[in-house]
């Protein structure tokens, strides 16, 4: 693997850094010193004053210099608790960070790190709990199966807000809502408001300038109706499921309301080819972009153009590193893990967390308007499916499969499916893939006939040998498969079904690992 570096840092750039992060404030030695500090969104603001350019317009080489001057300050922040202080002086780093090299040697912070650190007693913030002032937001354990919890800075949240608010409306909503008449956005997550997607997603959407807010929640016809009636031009942000019920939900409209729709933000997955074409049909101006977060990071990719399924950062809100197994930084164009380093966090700093994704780092983007990081969403790091002794990533696995049932002439998956789920039953040593479609009675005998005596294994074991390497050649083969015992099978379902696994939110996670029961047959 190649180890990525960046430029280096000139004279000019580190002045620049220095001014905007003076000395006095890089090293504070107290709490009471931390609450002193300027908020990092401040230190934004001067940059721009500065150089008279927004800060997403610096050259790439500037923005890195005032980045690896705010870690340094974080560094040092966080050193005055006991528990980052150990992180740091096990990494060798009792002396801070220097350089982006040093920064790569501090352990990254997975889910159960975060969550001795944040919840319970909180014994990871620097400034403790009883001071107030913090906001407590919690994860539902998507990839773990844990919920979680962290603390934000009031103050420091609402500067997040601003920041992505001020890039999505510029880089996003602005093109597709247009400039006059009343423009609104809306989102379904906001029915849980401690629930890390429904509070900080509404908060960022609320500070997109020159918008009207509507923290709708779980919408009936009834009320989407409702709002459509509104005039002027609309974006809705929900996860996939959500989106995907709106174009049921268009019957009724007037062309005026369906044309009104302009932007569909998703998040928490892919959104299929058929529900995609679903939207167009019942919408012809809509825009399906996807809207990446998590926990600690209300926005950490955005997808500005449908031509492109990269992901762009908001510059200046998170340090976004893509890195190998060692923590260390991938090149471009190689999958590593997605860890996040939260830049607008003086009083409760958490360094290089993992989030749980997979993603491609890519070029940055650099144009007149808008300098950032870009990385492609692979999958969950929990996607990963054993069969046997060999390790299948899922949606490579699902993308050869389902290349493989239409160039048979059995099944266009992405055609007719609403959802899809790989469940394995490792027990038994079954794996269904189940295709959730609303032609699924229709479909059942056909594909039935299509298939034959043999059924649906023959076409998914050349579907799974197709999705590992060449360099796997004693596993990528039907034998080999065979050997393992495992029998493969197609379930067409109904997208009501509650053969689909779906998570407590409501998302359909792409692989259901199950121990042991009975829960179906396949075709």
């Amino acid at each position: 693997m190649t180890q990525a570096t960046l430029s280096p840092i000139d004279n000019e750039q580190e002045q620049l850094a220095t001014s905007v992060i003076p000395e006095d404030q890089l090293a504070p030695d107290s709490i009471e010193a931390v609450l002193a500090l300027p908020q990092f969104l401040s230190t934004l603001r001067d940059v721009e004053q500065r150089t008279q350019v927004s800060y997403d317009c610096l050259p790439i080489e500037i923005q890195h210099a005032i980045v690896l001057r705010r870690l340094r300050q974080l560094v040092n922040i966080a050193r005055l608790n006991p528990l980052w202080r150990e992180r740091m002086d096990a990494a060798s780093l009792s002396g801070g960070i220097h350089s982006f090299e040093d920064f790569q040697a501090i352990p990254l912070t997975d889910k159960e790190t975060f969550r001795d650190f944040f919840t319970g007693d909180r014994a990871g913030m620097v400034v403790p709990i009883e001071h107030g002032g913090f906001e407590v937001v919690a994860s539902g354990g998507t990839s773990s199966g844990k919920p979680s919890e962290t603390v934000y800075s009031l103050k420091e949240l609402q500067d997040t807000y601003e920041l992505s608010g001020e890039f999505i409306g510029r880089h996003m909503m602005l093109r597709h809502l247009g400039e006059s008449g009343p423009r609104w956005v809306a989102t379904t997550l906001a029915d849980y408001q401690m629930w890390s997607s429904g509070t900080m997603v509404g908060g960022v959407l609320q500070k997109i300038p020159g918008v009207n807010y509507i923290g709708a929640g779980p919408m009936s016809p009834e009320v989407y109706r409702l709002m459509m009636s509104y005039p002027g031009t609309k974006a809705i942000m929900g996860i996939t499921q959500s989106i995907a019920l709106l174009a049921s939900f268009a019957e009724g409209l007037d062309v005026e309301e369906r044309d009104s729709f302009r932007v569909a933000l998703y998040g928490s997955g892919v959104l299929r080819k058929k529900i995609r074409d679903d939207l167009k049909t019942a919408y012809p101006n809509i825009a399906i972009l996807s809207y990446f977060a998590a926990t600690q990071a209300e926005a950490i990719g955005l997808q500005l153009s449908e031509d492109s399924n990269l992901l762009s950062a908001v510059p200046g809100l998170h340090f976004i590193e893509v890195v190998d197994a060692d923590g260390r930084w991938v090149a471009e164009g190689e999958e590593g893990e997605l860890v996040v380093t939260r830049l607008h966090a003086n009083e409760a700093p958490v360094f290089r967390y993992k989030i749980g994704d997979r993603v491609i780092r890519r070029p940055y983007l650099a144009t007149p308007s808008l300098n950032t990081a870009q990385f492609e969403f692979v999958g969950r790091s929990g996607d990963f499916m054993h069969i046997g002794d060999t390790q299948y990533n899922v949606k490579q696995a699902f993308e050869n499969i389902a290349q493989e049932f239409q160039k048979q002439g059995i099944l266009d998956i992405d055609e007719v499916a609403a959802e899809v789920q790989f469940i394995n039953y490792r027990e038994r040593k079954e794996l269904h893939l189940l295709v959730a479609t609303p032609a699924y009675l229709e479909l059942l005998p056909v594909v039935a006939q299509r298939l034959g005596p043999a059924g649906a294994s023959p076409v998914m074991i050349n579907g799974l040998i197709r999705s590992l390497s060449v360099f796997n050649s004693l596993e990528a083969n039907d034998a080999s498969l065979r050997r393992t015992g495992y029998n493969f099978g197609l379930r067409l379902i109904a997208p009501s079904s509650p053969d689909l696994v779906r998570t407590e939110v409501g998302k359909v996670p792409l692989l259901v690992d199950v121990v042991s029961g009975n829960d179906g047959s396949g075709l």
